[in-house]
């Protein structure tokens, strides 16, 4: 099933939102991931790559982008293609509905 039909993972989610400002190699995605959901929600390496390698394969993201000027060559750059950010939107109003019912439900104040 491709990401676009269904519910994103987490780390699927914090992956698209940390790329829709701008282009990050892997290390740029974990620290902005941690800076603004926390260290508990920054994922190891291995999960990030392994993310990243199927979001890849889902048209989410596109690898091996030319970074900012002066960015280090050796680094594998990441953008979010029109598909990933669709997906980032989609998934954004679902989780705006969420809040919405817990807002409802007099869970949230």
């Amino acid at each position: 099933m491709a990401a676009r039909d269904s519910v994103l993972t987490p780390l699927t989610f914090h992956i698209l939102l940390a790329l829709a400002d701008r282009d990050l190699h892997g290390y740029g995605i974990i620290k902005e991931i941690e800076a603004r959901a926390g260290p508990k929600a920054a994922p190891t390496t291995g999960a990030l790559y392994l993310a990243l390698q199927r979001m890849e394969a889902d048209g989410l993201v596109q690898a091996d982008v030319a970074g900012p000027a002066g960015a280090d060559a050796r680094r594998r750059y990441y953008a979010l293609t029109p598909r990933g950010r669709e997906a980032a939107r989609k998934e954004t109003h679902r989780l705006a509905g969420l809040v919405a019912q817990a807002q409802a439900k007099n869970l949230v104040g």
